[in-house]
């Protein structure tokens, strides 16, 4: 008999060795620089992660963005915020832009600043220096006065809300052009200096009036103006009939504790907003959101409101794909994963676990998916069994109370070789930080275990959604894999797109954002 270690097959020769060490010490791909900015765009929320702090994270960007190509940091910009949602990370590369192209930040600054909380997020960064200057600048500063005078005074008003810098603030900084004696006014108020009376808007007049005497009705005014006086069940109520779909999902223990629940109709009111089909269309809220608030609301708020909230959490998923053939996904549920989704930041530390969203993504496949297996791994595979049939919440809770242990991403992918399973599609979501399993002749373990399969499945596809910025995978991007990161309804249109075979790659998806 030949010597079966020189004489082996000669197919894992064939796969592509492993270029870095991720952040646990396990042997990886590196993306390349266009999926690298792109993940850091769609993932990255400029705080301390499990493995690498908010400093570094902020490195990895401004290197990332010299390594492509402006337009390409554009596309980033725009899908990060318009498909993404994400709010720190396109304000920042819209900033860098106004230094590396000074042309293309015009556009990108009118499709991502697009309200005043991400307009004072842009000046906040800008005046940094962590783009390379530290000051606005004379043409982000007409950028800046620009969005001011376009704005109407709802919209100025929303923006009055937050601090550092605050509204005032940048309108000290940039000086705008009031083209109305109402405008005028209104800087005047708002910055401080004398302003004619006559001329403010009739809902500031209101607010400084009640001010005075703050009972009655309440003027016409952001409920956060408001919710510093001590304001009666009655009034509470009231504020809760103003605020959007989303103050509202998060402020229901707040009206709990006011008794706003305790005014009759006010109970059928927020719930009939909250589940609301074409409100949660428009607001477009991230599944995980909802999932959070039902584990978070306490025993006060009324079950109506609770119902109407697991009504909203499966309205959200109806960008789900329903995948073809078999199914299976593999949600990471190792230690590293039961940290924040948008890392730790000093008083705004999310309670979202990157846990949570694997779990709900599995849960979500599984629900539009109703023959997929799940297969849940740390170091080795967990068993447990989840009911297609039951609550999207309910089989995410289930999934996300597993945790601990080390990772082992081609942990699920072995189980399959070894039962030597038919599958269609394998769904991995994960933080990519494996280390537990080993790799051999310089591919990862994952690579290997996929190729495996691929052999028996020649159709097969592998989509690794990535949910923190670290910058690696375990499996690189070809025809039959997908590395996709973030954790919005974006990664289902681009599960669904790659499935079908509307798009190669990640890359791909992003490249054709509008500028």
């Amino acid at each position: 008999m030949a010597n079966k270690t020189l004489f082996a097959t000669a197919l894992p020769r064939f796969l592509p060795r492993a270029d870095t060490v991720n952040q646990a010490g396990g042997v990886a791909y590196a993306y390349g620089p266009e999926a690298t900015l792109a993940q850091l765009a769609a993932t990255g929320t400029l705080a301390d992660g499990f493995y690498a702090g908010a400093e570094t994270q902020l490195s990895d960007v401004v290197l990332a963005a010299k390594d492509v190509d402006p337009e390409w940091v554009a596309k980033c910009a725009v899908y990060s915020r318009q498909s993404g949602a994400m709010k720190d990370m396109p304000a920042l590369l819209a900033a860098y832009l106004t230094m590396a192209d000074p042309d293309l930040s015009l556009r990108v600054f009118k499709r991502v600043i697009d309200n005043g909380r991400m307009l004072r997020t842009f000046v906040q960064i800008m005046r940094s220096g962590q783009v390379g200057r530290g000051s606005l600048g004379s043409r982000p500063k007409r950028l800046v006065r620009e969005w001011l005078e376009a704005a109407s005074v709802t919209q100025l008003m929303q923006a009055a809300t937050g601090n550092d810098p605050s509204l005032a603030d940048i309108v000290r900084m940039v000086h705008p052009a009031p083209a109305t004696a109402e405008r005028r006014a209104f800087y005047g108020w708002l910055i401080g200096k004398p302003y004619d009376v006559a001329a403010l808007p009739a809902r500031i007049v209101a607010f400084e009036a009640w001010k005075q005497a703050p009972a009655g009705d309440l003027p016409d005014v952001p409920f956060e103006w408001l919710t510093a006086f001590a304001l009666s069940a009655e009034q509470w109520a009231v504020l809760a009939g103003r605020m959007g779909w989303q103050a509202l999902r998060m402020n229901l223990n707040t009206l709990v504790r006011h008794g706003a629940f305790g005014v009759k109709g006010v109970t059928e009111a927020v719930a009939a907003k909250l589940a609301d089909a074409d409100t949660i269309a428009r607001v477009r809220p991230m599944p995980y959101q909802l999932m959070v608030a039902l584990g978070q609301v306490g025993e006060g708020v009324p079950l109506a409101v609770q119902a109407a909230l697991e009504s909203a959490l499966e309205a959200s998923l109806v960008r789900v794909p329903k995948l073809s053939g078999h199914v299976v996904v593999c949600p990471d549920v190792s230690g590293s994963m039961g940290s924040p989704a948008t890392g730790y930041r000093k008083g705004a530390t999310s309670k979202v676990r990157c846990i949570d969203i694997a779990a709900l993504v599995a849960a979500a496949v599984l629900r539009q998916n109703r023959d997929a297996r799940v297969i849940p791994f740390e170091q080795a595979v967990v068993n447990l069994a989840l009911d297609p049939n039951a609550r999207v919440a309910a089989n995410a809770a289930k999934l996300a109370a597993v945790g601990g242990g080390g990772t082992n991403v081609s942990a699920p992918l072995a189980l399959l070789n070894k039962e030597r399973a038919r599958v269609d599609t394998v769904v991995i979501v994960s933080d990519n930080e494996s280390w537990v399993d080993p790799s051999r002749r310089g591919a990862t373990a994952t690579m290997a275990e996929w190729n495996k399969l691929k052999a028996r499945n020649p159709g097969a596809k592998l989509i690794c959604i990535d949910i923190q910025p670290y910058g690696t995978t375990q499996a690189k991007d070809r025809a039959d894999i997908m590395n996709v990161g973030g954790f919005t309804d974006a990664v289902f249109d681009a599960m669904a797109r790659f499935a079908k075979g509307e798009a190669r790659d990640w890359v791909e998806i992003v490249n054709q954002t509008e500028v």
